[in-house]
């Protein structure tokens, strides 16, 4: 078992403050592999985008040298640092420049590792990307160091780890979940034959969220409806009958102040296949937006039904985003 670390030692790992409140209420842990899958789960779920900014801003632009910069830091850009010369460096400092003019936040890369050409590569590629393609590839290299610095702060604790090849594959190196389209959780390997009455879930099947990104941060008090087509399962919805009257609602939420609905629909182990459609109230929330509502329609298929289905939507008022999260 680990000691029971503190929320500054959880914030040398993530610099959210949330991040690290939430670490340290969840501890102890029993091992290395329970600290990784808790902390994926608070930053994915638990912190919002603007506990994700104050985490990017506690990072210094790749090749700062400053006195303030933690031994950590040294440490994981130490090969950047080992092949960066006097031309490479004036680059760098120019582009990581360029990006937080673009992306209001630092240019974050898992450093570890890599040498200055490649992480300059690496930055001028991202730097084309749209704001919102951005902040996802952000909080991914996040995760990544955090996972690295709390492998370091057990390394501490002489904590035996267990080795990667008896773990689960998300837990690999190589495998490691996607951002906000990571604000997944893992499904749940149980048959139905062996169910023993005991819920498989902690929330209903499907949920959402909204972010704002026009201001960065969650959008509060946007209505959501959850629908299910109920007409005919043979017969699909389709761009025709959009107001066909064989939508049934399931539930009604209002966003809290973190973008997260209530909850639209029942907690059940295993979700009726079919089709279902989520609509934001988007006019509202944004009266000048040229967006009066989105309709996201999507299909649960048979041999979905014990998974999870969070469909977000990444709103601002002249464009949006969704995806399938699980």
């Amino acid at each position: 078992m680990e000691s029971r670390w503190t929320e500054e030692d959880w914030k040398r790992c993530c610099g959210s403050t949330k991040f690290a409140k939430e670490m340290a209420a969840a501890a102890p842990f029993s091992h290395l592999d329970h600290a990784l899958r808790t902390a994926r789960h608070i930053w994915l779920n638990l912190v919002d985008v603007n506990g994700w900014l104050e985490a990017f801003a506690a990072h210094p632009a790749i090749g700062t040298a400053s006195p303030s910069v933690s031994q950590w830091c040294k440490e994981e850009q130490s090969k950047a640092m080992s092949t960066v010369t006097d031309t490479t460096m004036e680059e760098l400092k120019e582009w990581n420049r360029r990006y937080m003019d673009k992306f209001g936040f630092v240019f974050l890369i898992c450093a570890s590792g890599r040498g200055t050409p490649e992480i300059l590569a690496e930055l001028k590629k991202r730097y084309t990307n749209r704001p919102i393609v951005e902040l996802e590839n952000a909080a991914h290299e996040e995760m990544k160091i955090t996972e690295l610095r709390i492998e370091r702060l057990f390394a501490t604790a002489e904590v035996v780890a267990p080795s990667v090849a008896s773990l689960d594959p998300v837990t690999k190196a190589g495998d490691r979940l996607g951002i906000i389209g990571a604000h997944l959780t893992a499904v749940p390997k149980t048959s139905p034959e062996n169910i023993t009455g005991t819920s498989l879930r902690s929330k209903p099947p499907i949920t959402t969220h909204v972010l704002d990104v026009s201001h960065g941060a969650p959008a509060s008090g946007m209505e959501v409806i959850l629908e299910k087509w109920i007409y005919d399962s043979n017969q699909p919805p389709n761009f025709a009958e959009r107001d066909h009257p064989g939508w049934k609602t399931l539930g009604y939420s209002e966003t809290n102040s973190d973008g997260r609905s209530g909850q639209l629909m029942d907690i059940m182990d295993y979700i009726e296949p079919g089709f279902f459609r989520i609509t934001f109230n988007t006019g509202k929330y944004a009266p000048m937006g040229f967006y009066p509502y989105v309709s996201i329609v999507f299909q649960v298929r048979e041999n979905q039904k014990m998974e999870h289905f969070h469909v977000p939507l990444l709103h601002s008022p002249f464009s949006f985003t969704t995806y399938r999260g699980s």
